[in-house]
């Protein structure tokens, strides 16, 4: 059963010093994280899920709650080297719109975290019914949308604070970036024109 920030907050920081729980914050984010390379090493997950990012003709991004900071950083860095990344974001491309105009070569890569939003699996799941294929990101087995997702990449995201680490995920989503970008054919020179078109337009100081 997952538990809420406010039990863990009550079970890991509560009455604790500062001194105390920032080492147990480290300690136990120095073992999930070393737990997370291990995995990426071992399996071939990110492997299988780049594959169908980079063979897909328009990519999807998903996630609602704080799961939509994770879906929007990932959109942000395939963005860089892939054309047809899109966000769903709920203002500029909403999910109805996604599921009416679904595609053959189309993908939806949802990022679904405990407690698991109930908007990122009804909209998923309503994906794949409509015949579209699911890249998923999570952090259990035995998550919602597990058994509908054509990749999963689970990573583990436990924690001795009130809310669950951010580092496995984002190790994740980095790890599946840069693959993908890597097997694109057109990446480089994608990234070239975007580096160009920046120092022309002055986008960041020192350039």
């Amino acid at each position: 059963m997952t538990s809420t920030p406010s039990e863990r907050f009550d079970r890991n920081v509560q009455r604790r010093s500062a001194q105390l729980l920032k080492q147990r914050v480290l300690d136990q984010q120095r073992v999930e994280f070393e737990k997370a390379l291990a995995w990426a090493a071992e399996q071939d997950a990110i492997e299988r899920a780049a594959a169908l990012i980079v063979s897909a003709r328009r990519r999807y991004l998903l996630g609602h709650g704080k799961s939509f900071g994770y879906a929007s950083l990932l959109g942000a860095d395939l963005s860089a080297g892939l054309s047809g990344v899109h966000v769903v974001d709920g203002a500029a491309l909403r999910s109805l719109d996604v599921l009416s105009d679904i595609r053959q070569g189309d993908l939806l890569v949802a990022v679904s975290l405990s407690r698991y939003r109930r908007e990122t699996v009804d909209i998923a799941s309503a994906y794949v019914r409509q015949g579209g294929d699911l890249v998923l990101v999570t952090d259990a087995e035995d998550a919602p949308l597990a058994p509908l997702a054509k990749a999963r990449i689970v990573a583990g995201a436990d924690s001795a604070s009130y809310a669950n680490s951010p580092a496995s995920i984002v190790l994740a989503l980095h790890l599946l970036a840069t693959l993908t970008i890597a097997s694109s054919k057109g990446a480089g020179r994608r990234l070239r024109e975007r580096d160009a078109l920046a120092r022309e337009l002055g986008l960041y100081t020192g350039e």
